[in-house]
């Protein structure tokens, strides 16, 4: 299992998260999990459909108090 790297996008509206994530991708090793924070809806439909276009793995979804939680792993 690789690590888990949490991105704290609260506060930023899209693409603003989806664009640290896709940073955070490139720098990551593959089975590296990455954990996006976002307050912003939009993150909970376009993190997905970039994740499945690319070919990453969507780990889960769990909105919380305010946010969504959107855990992504690195597959190549």
């Amino acid at each position: 299992m690789g690590q888990r790297q949490t991105i704290d996008a609260r506060g930023a509206f899209c693409p603003g998260p989806l664009m640290e994530l896709i940073a955070a991708i490139k720098l990551a090793e593959v089975g590296d999990e990455i954990e996006v924070l976002s307050s912003d809806k939009g993150s909970a439909n376009d993190i997905p459909e970039w994740v499945a276009k690319v070919g990453h793995r969507l780990v889960g979804i769990e909105e919380k108090d305010g946010y969504w939680s959107i855990v992504v792993e690195k597959t190549k």
